[in-house]
Order: C-alpha cells, then sequence, then structure tokens
C-alpha cells in the first residue's frame, strides 16, 4: 500500500502492492510485432555484415592497389593484417550462407531481445546492448574460428574485426528491431489499459 507523507507526497510503497513484472498484469496484454521484428532484424543483420565486409573489402582493396597495404595472398606468413582481411572477406560471404545466418541470428535475438518487450523492458539500452553483444559472439566467434586455422595472430585479428562488424550489424539490428516493434509505446498502453 502507498503510503503518504505531508503535503500529499508519497512517503513509501509497499512492494507487494506493485505487480513484480509486467507478466503478472494478465493473459490479455499482448505484445505485438515481436515475431515480425525478428525475422527483419535477422535478415537486416545478414545484409548489414555483408555489406560491412564488402565495404572493409574495397578499401582493403584500394589499400592494397596504390602500395599501403601487402596484398593477402602474396605473403606466405600469416599474421594479424590477414586476420582482419580474411573476416572481411567471411563477412562478404555472410548473404550466400543466409539460410544458416539468417536462422542463427533470429534464434539468438528471440533468446534474449525478442522476450524483453515481455519482461516488460522499455528501455533502448538493454536492446541495443545484446544486439551488439550478440552480433559480436556470432560473427566474431565464427571469423576467429576459421581464421585459427591460420594462426594464433590470424585468428586474433579475425576475431576482432569479426566481433567489430557484428557489434556494428548488431546495432543497426535492434535499433531495426525497436522501430517495428516498439516496445516503450506498446507497455505504455498496457499501463494505461490496467487502470
Amino acid at each position: 500500500m502507498t503510503e503518504f507523507g505531508p503535503n500529499g507526497a508519497v512517503a513509501g510503497t509497499d512492494s507487494s502492492a506493485l505487480p513484480a513484472d509486467y507478466r503478472a498484469l494478465g493473459p490479455d496484454r499482448k505484445i505485438r510485432r515481436v515475431k515480425l521484428g525478428l525475422l527483419l532484424s535477422s535478415l537486416a543483420a545478414c545484409l548489414g555484415v555483408t555489406l560491412i565486409g564488402l565495404f572493409l573489402t574495397f578499401v582493403f582493396g584500394v589499400l592494397e592497389g596504390v602500395g599501403l597495404l601487402p596484398t593477402m595472398f602474396d605473403r606466405p606468413n600469416s599474421g594479424f593484417v590477414m586476420g582482419i582481411q580474411m573476416a572481411a572477406m567471411m563477412s562478404l560471404f555472410n548473404f550466400i550462407l543466409f539460410f544458416v545466418t539468417v536462422p542463427a541470428a533470429w534464434l539468438a535475438m528471440g533468446l534474449s531481445i525478442g522476450r524483453f518487450p515481455h519482461q516488460g523492458i522499455s528501455a533502448r539500452a538493454p536492446y541495443l546492448r545484446w544486439a551488439s553483444i550478440w552480433g559480436a559472439l556470432l560473427v566474431g566467434g565464427t571469423t576467429g574460428g576459421f581464421g585459427i586455422t591460420a594462426s594464433l595472430l590470424t585468428g586474433l585479428g579475425a576475431a576482432f574485426t569479426g566481433a567489430c562488424i557484428g557489434a556494428l550489424a548488431g546495432l543497426l539490428c535492434g535499433l531495426l528491431f525497436l522501430a517495428i516493434v516498439r516496445p516503450a509505446e506498446q507497455l505504455h498502453k498496457a499501463d494505461i489499459n490496467v487502470f
């Protein structure tokens, strides 16, 4: 029960009077467009990683063309820079392997940010943070795993670059998910309908 102090100010609140989370508000409360947001965000993740990889590959091609960077196939030894180039090239193939990458992104986002609206989380920061984390883990883990087959230093370069690419693509996907689902607006409507 809420207690009031002088001049009507709230002095204290009994925690048992407040709902523990939004699921306690009733079964009729439904958050809409979550599955659509997950599907479109996972497609955007796949396309975003490919476009970032295309941009980086173009930049590395220009740098190799003017002689500022040795070509990837000319040097016999592997190193950190080769890992960076390898991660950029592997990111290019993300769209070709959409039948693997889209379900993986959908599953990762569905188990993280897809559950947030049902838990009553309306702030933007957790959505963006977890979308970036999962993007970095998925892309960085894949590129690092393939890069380590060349050498440890190549694997570190590939994992670092892949994690950066995945985090940027995940951030964009989190923004797209928020734009589609609009959890703050839907949860605010649920708050109004309760009273």
